[in-house]
Parts: C-alpha cells; structure tokens; sequence
C-alpha cells in the first residue's frame, strides 16, 4: 500500500478514535503462589479489584504477565480463568502471539472457544524479519479466528519495529484486524497510523507515559501497565481528552508521571509487582530469569508510590 499524507488536515487536537476494548485496558501481572504456580484464586480476585477499580478492557498473557515462562496449559488455564472472573463485565483481550507463526496459529485455534472478546499478537521477536515476513505472520493469525486481532509493536523487545505502512497495509487487508498497541516511541510514525487507518482501526498507545501525548493526537486509548494500581486515575486523564480538556488531563497525566517512568526502571513486571505488594495487594513473586526487586529499588518505589498519591500498606 502506497502511504501518502492524509487528505484531511489534521486539528491541533484529533477527535479520539472509538475504543473497541475501552480506553483503558489493563495488562494483567500473574498472580503466583511460592511454588510457582499460577495462584488462580488470588487471579479470580485480582480480576474483580481492576474492574471494580475502573479498568475498562482486561489483557490476559502478556508481556506484564510473564507470558514467556508459561506453559501452552498454563496461558489456557489463566485465560479461561480470567473470562470467568470477568463474567462480560468488560472486555477480555489474550495474547496469542509468539515469535512463531504456525504456534500463535495454534493457539489461537485452541483458546477460540473461550469468550474472550479479541486476541492480540506481537511482531515476532528474535526472528527479526522483514516487513513482508511482518505481514505474512499477522495475516495467518488472523485467519486463524474469527475473533478481532490487535496488532503489537514493541521494537525494543522485539529487536525491529514494524513500519506505518506495514500496519496500515493489514489493516486495510485484513477486516479483523482491528487495532494496534504501538509502543515504538516513534510520534511521528504513529501518527501516521493514526491519521491513515481506516474506519474501525483503532491505535492504542503502548507506553504509559505517552498516553496523554497520543490521546490529544486522536488515539484511542493505553493498554497499560500502571492500570493494574491506578486504573482509574488512567480512565479520568483520557475521559477528560475525551472532552476535549487537555489543560485538565495535562495535570493529571503529570500527577502520575513519576510512577509512570519509575515502574520502568528495571525490567517490566519486576516494579510493577512490587508496588501491588506495597499497597497491600500482593499478587506473588516473578518467574526467572526476572528477579525481585532489590532494597534499594523498593526504597525509591515507595517513595514514588507517596508522591503520586498512594496510600503505603
């Protein structure tokens, strides 16, 4: 597909595209008991705190939720759960994807008779292929369910980025698929995305911290790591884009900022865990290769967690 610039100038402040699994979904951690093991009670219970708390879209299995260490029967096993727990109040997305195609190809087909309300896959890490390598991968995983697919753009995991015309090639391939997280960093790129996506084609920011940024440029939302504690907090900056208020969502996007980077000091879900532990909320240690926070991370999380507003246990 040959990507010109839009044919509509683009306002100073983009209307926001609808947001199929609502604007704030919530990449779930995994809740673990000491063993290892999927703590599938505390997940039931996990699942209800982050709708009750104002998560309005729930990810099962992805990056956040230690994917990589669990086993095909275990990612079942959790997505099942989650559906359950969920029970339709909001929608469930499951990552399917690897760096694999024919194995994101079977397990999309195994998880296609739970409810879950989309699928999403990754550009394939390692592999490092080229862009029609890119689209060959998503178009089979598409095909593979009938269930709308969310693209996945993360160059720094993944060790190469999928291009603006790559992506809006599937998606106006390819009807189900209906999204994009974007997390390359790259404005301008998704902007792009953005600007030239077809009608139902949502982008979704995939960096916490450049959420306010893409939901003034007309994105529809975050798939968010900070949404497992502050879900609600999320909601309120992007209903106040939403409207149009973006002195209002401004503020409230720099009141969380710190947290935002500070969860990122080391390697995601690491502080992400921590700090549910330090509000009271624990949900389990870290499968290896990832480690426990050290002391002196914890120390400068809890202060973060203080100056962002939050309650200590």
């Amino acid at each position: 597909m040959d990507i010109t610039r839009s044919t509509l100038k683009r306002k100073e402040h983009a209307m926001m595209q609808n947001a199929p699994f609502g604007r704030v979904v919530c990449a779930m951690v995994t809740p673990f008991q000491a063993d290892g093991s999927i703590d599938f009670k505390r997940l039931e219970s996990f699942t209800d705190e982050l709708i009750t708390s104002g998560a309005q879209g729930l990810l099962v299995c992805g990056t956040t939720g230690e994917a990589p260490t669990l086993s095909e029967d275990e990612r079942t096993a959790q997505i099942q759960c989650v559906c359950n727990a969920a029970a339709s109040r909001v929608p469930v997305l499951a990552n399917v994807g690897s760096n694999s195609t024919a194995a994101s190809v079977a397990f999309a087909k195994r998880i296609a008779k739970f409810p879950v309300d989309g699928l999403m896959a990754v550009v394939p890490f390692y592999n490092k292929p080229p862009q029609e390598g890119i689209y060959q991968h998503f178009v089979h995983i598409a095909h593979a369910s009938d269930k709308p697919l969310v693209l996945y753009n993360i160059p720094g995991r993944c060790g190469i980025n999928m291009q603006a015309e790559t992506t809006l090639r599937l998606a106006h391939d390819v009807d189900t698929i209906v999204a994009i997280k974007e997390a390359s960093g790259n404005i301008e790129q998704i902007q792009t995305i953005i600007d030239n996506a077809p009608a139902g084609f949502s982008v979704y920011s995939g960096d916490d911290s450049l959420t306010f940024e893409l939901a003034k440029r007309g994105a529809a939302g975050v798939i968010s790591t900070i949404a497992n504690i502050a879900p609600a907090r999320m909601a309120h900056m992007l209903v106040l884009c939403e409207q149009e208020r973006f002195d209002d969502a401004y503020r409230e996007h720099t009141a969380l900022l710190p947290l935002m980077k500070g969860l990122f000091e080391t390697a995601n879900p690491i502080l992400v865990k921590a700090a549910l532990h330090l509000l009271g909320r624990s949900v389990g240690g870290l499968h290896l290769p990832l480690i426990e926070a050290t002391p002196e991370q914890k120390q400068r999380l809890a202060a973060l967690l203080q100056e962002c507003g939050f309650a200590l246990q």
